[in-house]
């Protein structure tokens, strides 16, 4: 069958791939333009996407043959589930193997936004640290402080864990609350979304890109919250309304921002680069060779279980519920 891969794979998974199919794939580190996906798509039986990859109607009326959609990455806002699933072909993802990866980068953030981290790295390179002071350049702590956790799924549960080790009290919300034993073993506290934007010193954004969580964190929540707040983002760039982000950091409503995903990514809201208080990393949040080569290795057992006509580990639009929608990187 024909395969369109549309992103460099390691050799050896690439080769798994090769011995059964005829492969067109894109061998360089950066998207396939639109229009060269769009014409090469039309024989292919099977995708290996990124997440860079919009596969919407437009894509799916010119794939006739296509049986499966192995998306690399686990949040899929990507895809038209709807529209794959009308033409009967399955979609799937890479859940489970971004957790540890992604729950360290929103740790790192809360401790480089509290301590002022890059700031403090800018200033000693451009030579403005001139000598050390008592009052000088002040962060705040990460312990004895509150983090709220917005969406407490694999990820969120794995900050969570993180947190309880830096001493950090544990507020949380989510569609479904957990068990009171789970609570417990986590040390987390269950309360209503605006008493944790309002009260917590860090806001950990771990939620799915969903039409209700578009913009969950605007001008209002931003508002509700301490001047003292660190708001973290993890998840997808459009849960934070980048412009009123900008505003209110500018005018420092709170104190600062670590984000390792954008609204328009990887275009940045005017203003946002210019801004000390900020961290922005490059979506970074599961990159490192353990996870990636995993998720790789995921995404080819996924595509290759489709086209030898096996159900795929991960099928998204084959059964009724999925429990990977609170992982996102």
């Amino acid at each position: 069958m024909k395969v369109l891969v549309t992103g460099r794979l390691p050799d050896s998974l690439l080769s798994r791939i090769e011995k059964k199919h005829e492969v067109d794939i894109n061998r360089q580190d950066s998207p396939l333009p639109r229009a060269d996906l769009l014409d090469r798509i039309g024989d292919k039986d099977g995708l290996l996407c990124m997440i860079t990859d919009q596969i919407d109607r437009e894509l799916l009326d010119r794939a006739p043959h296509l049986k499966i959609i192995a998306n690399f990455g686990v949040g899929y806002n990507n895809i038209d589930l709807q529209a794959a699933t009308d033409r009967k072909i399955m979609v799937t993802n890479t859940p489970g193997v971004l957790t540890d990866a992604t729950a360290d980068i929103t740790l790192a953030l809360i401790l480089a936004t509290g301590r002022r981290l890059v700031e403090g790295d800018r200033r000693t390179r451009n030579g403005s640290f001139k000598a050390w002071a008592p009052f000088n350049f002040l962060g705040q702590e990460i312990s004895g402080k509150i983090l709220g956790i917005v969406g407490l799924g694999r990820i969120g549960q794995a900050v969570a864990r993180r947190a309880a080790g830096f001493g950090m009290s544990l507020l949380y919300c989510s569609r479904t609350r957990m068990s009171p034993e789970m609570e417990n073993r986590l040390k987390v506290h269950y309360c209503a979304f605006d008493r944790l934007i309002s009260e917590a010193d860090y806001i950990s954004i771990n939620v799915p890109l969903t039409p209700e969580t578009h913009h969950l964190i605007g001008k209002r929540e931003f508002d509700l919250m301490k001047s003292s707040a660190c708001l973290i983002n993890t998840s997808r760039g459009p849960v934070v309304d980048e412009a009123a982000l900008v505003q209110a950091l500018r005018e420092r409503k709170i104190m600062a921002a670590g984000l390792d995903v954008y609204e328009n990514e990887p275009a940045l809201a005017p203003g946002l680069a210019e801004l000390d208080n900020t961290v922005l990393l490059p979506h970074v949040g599961s990159a490192t060779l353990e996870t990636r080569t995993r998720m790789a290795e995921m995404a080819t057992e996924n595509l290759l279980a489709a086209l030898e006509g096996r159900m795929p580990p991960n099928c998204l639009n084959c059964q009724k519920d999925y429990d990977s929608h609170s992982e996102l990187s």
